[in-house]
């Protein structure tokens, strides 16, 4: 198994429409294709900024790179993520994400039996 980490520093005014986008369209298309979301989480920062990030589970690296070639392929998913974006207004989105997206990959230093992933059936 191989864990990813996705990053996003936001502007904290800008939370609740990115949690939309992602819980409305982004996930849908993630899990479509076979990605297993663990969790996802937000942080305040300071006023003005917050960071949400995102922890996945892959079999492997390539089965990680099938799913994102899969949904880059979906014009559906692409079609939906990019009326999102016009409704939001594209200019904006330079304003509210404050840093560049992070992303790091991962593996467990603990038997995945010992944890509460064993639940998820895999």
């Amino acid at each position: 198994m191989i864990y990813r980490r996705k990053t996003y520093v936001v502007a904290s005014s800008f939370v609740e429409e990115f949690n939309a986008l992602f819980n409305d369209i982004l996930l849908p298309s993630q899990l479509k294709y076979g990605a297993r979301l663990i969790g996802r989480w937000h942080q305040h920062m300071d006023d003005e900024t917050s960071e949400i990030f995102a922890m996945w589970e892959y079999d492997t690296f390539e089965q990680y790179e099938e799913i994102e070639q899969k949904i880059k392929s979906d014009n559906e998913h692409v079609m939906r993520v990019q009326e999102r974006f016009d409704q939001i207004g594209r200019d904006r989105y330079k304003e509210v994400f404050r840093t560049d997206i992070k992303q790091d990959f991962f593996e467990s230093t603990v038997d995945r039996e010992k944890t509460i992933l064993k639940t998820l059936g895999n």
